[in-house]
């Protein structure tokens, strides 16, 4: 088993494709068959395996969230760190804080047209830690 942190400076909210970084630390590792896994440690983040090929995904995304879980909505107690506090939170436990992902001949086994991305919540930027563990 090998283990590495990445940090990942985000600008801001939005999806951020985490793919080839991941993907470096992964051939770093050496392993030639096994899982990855992903771990976010934040509550305001998250990370969402999706569709690398056409941003408009991403565009229709990040336009769904907003209609949804819209920032200061006067019924959110939580607003401790401004009104985009709370929907970050809302928006991270409807998706992941940890992905697992096979590895096959050395690489990351995802599809055609997947890839990993950080999805920032908070409207200003972060440093967010993503801890990659392989395992194989």
């Amino acid at each position: 088993m090998k283990q590495q942190t990445l940090t990942i400076h985000t600008p801001g909210r939005g999806l951020a494709d985490i793919t080839h970084q991941v993907a470096r630390v992964i051939a770093d590792f050496g392993t030639g068959t096994g899982l990855c896994h992903l771990f976010l440690q934040h509550t305001s983040a998250s990370l969402v395996i999706q569709e690398n090929a056409d941003p408009a995904v991403l565009s229709d995304l990040e336009d769904w969230f907003a209609r949804h879980v819209p920032d200061g909505d006067p019924r959110y107690q939580h607003d401790a760190e401004g009104p985009d506090d709370m929907p970050a939170h809302i928006r991270a436990a409807l998706t992941a804080s940890s992905l697992t992902i096979p590895i096959a001949a050395g690489r990351l086994a995802l599809g055609t047209w997947q890839g990993i991305f950080l999805y920032e919540h908070r409207t200003r930027p972060h440093r967010r830690r993503v801890v990659v563990t392989a395992v194989g």
